[in-house]
């Protein structure tokens, strides 16, 4: 059994409280009625837990009033769950226990496949093998019954105790129908074909654990991204061993050629060069130097480092990958919603339709008892849905752990469907399409009676009151110029124009075209030289006396300012078209004519500039009647209200950006705009391969209920296409780890 004593940021409470026996106290949940103040969460590892029925068997068995929610997550082999203080643990792993399932202490062992299962489902199909060639030979009836019956406990004993299970809390599942069709065998003297049914069904099922193993072992290279001990150096320059965990900030840690960072730090002495791909996806080296942040989970390749803990592991940028890794898990993606309640409806409508074949044309006088039973067998294990079942969640977890291995988080399997459904993306200019760091290209004194200087001061002065990347810009440059700020009053700031302040008691006003025009001061010629400055692509900021009382204001001096575009933008649009998004629309605040010639260089097919914040989420709304599955590129900071408004926001940068990872549903954890083709891409094969298990599975089912109804198979003909369809789906969802381009 397996307890975590903290989260890294518990999605569900924001916070934790650690008891002793190392459960933990959760505050209220009383707003979603679901989990009442002062309720435990107990967390076990399991074995034994390969399909959807046995997660519906563990969440039936713990359905109880002081039980308050159960998420058994089969990626994860793990089962959570919230329930009142009275409830001990002991209890909780007897009811788990009870469904077949195992509670392990051993990690390592979680979500395993046993040697004794293995030598379990050998014996069977040996057995059997033997009983169809006695059948062959016409040796007794005995002999055949005899070997058949032994092939059946072997394989039966994976499926008879959870059957039972099933039946004592009176739930149909597929253990039920295999007992039931086995049983039906026997009573009509086949004993191959229902050694058959369960030697199939027992393989059928140890094959898929096999296949969902694969898929767990896929999540773990990404989870175990961090080391478990750490090399701590001392003030007097010991260096001694520490578990990660134990970590303080400010602690000095000495990383070697080699090593992964524990977690996220600053270099104060050393260079080396850091392979950040487990985080970023990005294989080449990054140079690091003295003040440079490395990060949890990254490689140290050269030299040897010290470095400054900046984050306790908790809060650092790996934890919350892993954080989200596992949550992403849990969160059910709308088609395994529908394959969920499909086969909900499915099994028991078949058994139904098994029970009405078996009984009532006999009765009727239509046929011979015995072959209306072996028809309703049929139908039985035909009824089994676990090709339908697995192949989603499957598909999901495989996508997910693919673009987690290549730098792109994606918050659950409703986000990867979402990403493949994508008809239109609205992307933000600056740090998108552009760098993210502008400079001042170009200042223009308006009025000879004002120094360059003069203007540099008010300026700057003005500026340092935003923390806006164009008044960033216009800081830098008086830093270079070597102009000294002075103390300013009064700020006002007006969002989307500009901000007045008052220096010296003097007013002044400082911000885009759109400020100086609705406060009057634009003349004819300035009007001509802000054009030319927007038609260079650049962004302009005027600075200027305030208009007031009998004071028409003035303008001082215009900063033209520049943001490079990147160098792949161009082709990283081109690549999102032929992704398939049909529209590329740029939203920004800047001034119409700048982005339009930034739109015009990089292929942007539609662009609106001069947009506030609440003028972006306008634009998304209209952008998502016009194409419904709309996404939004942005920082995950500025453009949260547009974010929350697109059916999918994405975040660039996010390995740089706390707040952007908590933002958005997909955060590029590089600012790469090639990773969102490709994470668009995956998505549109991750439907694909969804919708091809669904609809082979289905057809399947369909063709062998026809053909079952009119005689023309059998009951090992059924299990043999039900394993056949499992593996198919689950290999074909699998296909998704080897990340195609």
């Amino acid at each position: 059994m397996s307890k975590h004593n903290h989260d890294h940021s518990s999605h569900e409470n924001g916070h934790d409280h650690s008891n002793c026996n190392g459960t933990e106290e959760l505050p209220s949940r009383q707003d979603l009625g679901v989990i009442p103040a002062g309720a435990v969460r107990s967390t076990f590892k399991v074995t034994g837990m390969d399909c959807a029925d046995e997660i519906a068997a563990i969440q039936n068995a713990l359905k109880k009033e002081d039980i308050f929610r159960v998420e058994a997550n089969l990626m994860a082999s793990s089962v959570q769950v919230w329930h009142a203080a009275t409830v001990t643990d002991e209890e909780l792993v007897k009811q788990i226990t009870f469904t077949g399932v195992t509670v392990t202490k051993d990690e390592s062992k979680a979500g395993g496949i046993t040697t004794s299962r293995v030598l379990l489902v050998v014996a069977s199909g040996v057995l059997t093998g033997l009983g169809l060639v006695l059948q062959l030979l016409e040796a007794p009836k005995l002999w055949q019954g005899t070997v058949c019956l032994f092939a059946v406990l072997f394989g039966g004993t994976l499926i008879f105790p959870k059957a039972l299970v099933a039946i004592k809390k009176i739930r149909l599942d597929m253990n039920v129908l295999m007992v039931v069709a086995v049983a039906g065998a026997f009573y009509l003297g086949d004993y191959v074909e229902g050694a058959t049914v369960v030697f199939l069904f027992s393989l059928s099922e140890t094959l898929e654990a096999f296949s969902v193993v694969r898929a767990r072992r896929a999540i773990q290279e990404v989870l175990n991204l961090t080391p478990k001990m750490a090399s701590l150096k001392s003030a007097a320059g010991d260096v001694r061993s520490v578990l990660v965990e134990d970590l303080k900030q400010d602690d000095v840690v000495l990383v070697r050629a080699g090593d992964v960072f524990p977690t996220d730090r600053i270099v104060v002495v050393g260079r080396s060069d850091v392979n950040q791909a487990p985080l970023t996806g990005e294989s080449a080296p990054i140079a690091k130097n003295v003040k440079d942040e490395v990060y949890g989970g990254t490689i140290n390749l050269s030299g040897v480092l010290e470095v400054q803990i900046t984050k306790e592991f908790k809060n650092s940028k790996v934890s919350q990958i892993i954080q989200l890794v596992n949550e992403a898990q849990q969160s059910k993606a709308p088609s395994q919603k529908f394959v969920d309640r499909f086969a909900a409806i499915y099994t028991p409508a078949v058994f139904v339709l098994a029970l009405g074949i078996g009984l009532i044309p006999p009765a009727l006088g239509f046929g011979e008892w015995n072959e209306w039973i072996y028809k309703a067998l049929v139908l039985l294990v035909i009824a089994c849905p676990c090709a339908l079942v697995i192949s989603t969640p499957v598909s999901i977890v495989s996508g997910l752990t693919a673009m987690a291995k290549r730098g792109v988080l994606i918050k659950g399997g409703v986000f990867l469907e979402t990403l493949g459904k994508i008809k239109a993306l609205a992307v933000d200019k600056t740090g998108t399409i552009t760098e993210g760091v502008p400079q001042v290209v170009s200042l223009k004194v308006w009025d000879n009676k004002w120094s360059e200087a003069d203007v540099i001061r008010i300026a700057a002065s003005i500026e340092q009151q935003s923390n806006h990347p164009l008044a960033e810009a216009v800081i830098r440059y008086s830093d270079l110029k070597a102009v000294p700020v002075i103390p300013v009053a009064e700020v006002q700031t007006t969002p989307g124009r500009g901000i007045f302040a008052t220096i010296e008691g003097h007013e002044y006003f400082l911000g885009n075209h759109r400020f100086a025009h609705e406060l009057g001061v634009c003349s004819a010629e300035l009007e001509a030289y802000l054009s030319e400055i927007e038609a260079q692509a650049l962004s302009l900021v005027v600075v200027g006396h305030k208009p007031h009382a009998n004071c028409t204001g003035e303008v001082m001096g215009v900063f033209g300012i520049g943001d490079k575009v990147r160098a792949y933008a161009k082709e990283a649009i081109q690549e999102l078209h032929k992704a398939g998004c049909k529209t590329v629309v740029m939203l920004s605040g800047d001034n119409r004519k700048t982005v339009e010639v930034i739109a015009q260089q990089v292929g942007i097919d539609e662009v609106y500039g001069d947009l506030l914040p609440d003028g972006k989420v306008e634009k998304i709304k209209e952008m998502v009647n016009r194409y419904k599955y709309v996404g939004m590129v942005g920082d995950g900071i500025n453009d949260a209200p547009a974010l929350a408004q697109a059916s999918i926001g994405i975040a660039m940068g996010a390995v740089g950006t706390d707040a952007a990872i908590e933002t958005a549903d997909v955060a590029l954890m590089k600012d790469d705009l090639f990773q969102l083709s490709r994470a668009i891409v995956l998505g549109r094969r991750t439907l694909g391969i969804i919708r091809f298990n669904i609809g082979f599975a289905l057809a399947l089912k369909a063709i062998f209920l026809i053909l079952a109804l009119f005689g023309y198979t059998s009951m090992w003909m059924a299990i043999a296409a039900d394993t056949g369809a499992t593996l198919l789906v689950v290999f074909n969802s699998l296909r998704l780890l080897k990340n195609e381009e």
